[in-house]
């Protein structure tokens, strides 16, 4: 995977459904990312592990998973269909008011977990990542 920040998704999302998370972010103090997997030739399936985590990249601050939309959880998968795009939402605790960088790094003992480095924190603390598979 190689993942891409989106400053201006095309997916729509229902603008209450982004009202209330971003309202939610802003008085939990949380950080939500909007995940979007576009599959090209062949189905394929995806999850989420319990082990992901924003990682701070100037202190040791690790924020944690606390909830997840439309994905599901280890061990069941999620089935993509080919030639579609999929939409997900993973809520973590916040980050330190410190954190200018960040990095999102599923830590699982297989390859092609989810990992976007270098994400560069936005005043509302919620994210579009890209993943063309």
């Amino acid at each position: 995977m190689s993942p891409t920040i989106i400053d201006k998704p095309k997916t729509k999302i229902d603008r209450k459904v982004l009202k209330a998370l971003q309202a939610y972010a802003s008085t939990e103090g949380q950080v939500i990312i909007h995940g979007f997997v576009k599959t090209q030739h062949e189905d394929m399936f995806i999850r989420i592990w319990p082990t992901t985590f924003l990682f701070d990249q100037h202190s040791s601050h690790q924020s944690e998973l606390v909830h997840y939309e439309k994905i599901s959880g280890f061990p069941t998968w999620t089935l993509v269909h080919a030639h579609s795009e999929f939409v997900f939402t993973l809520i973590f605790s916040a980050l330190p008011k410190s954190c200018i960088i960040f990095d999102l790094v599923e830590l699982i003992p297989q390859s092609n977990g989810f990992q976007v480095k270098n994400i560069l924190r936005n005043d509302t603390d919620v994210y579009y990542l890209d993943f063309n598979v």
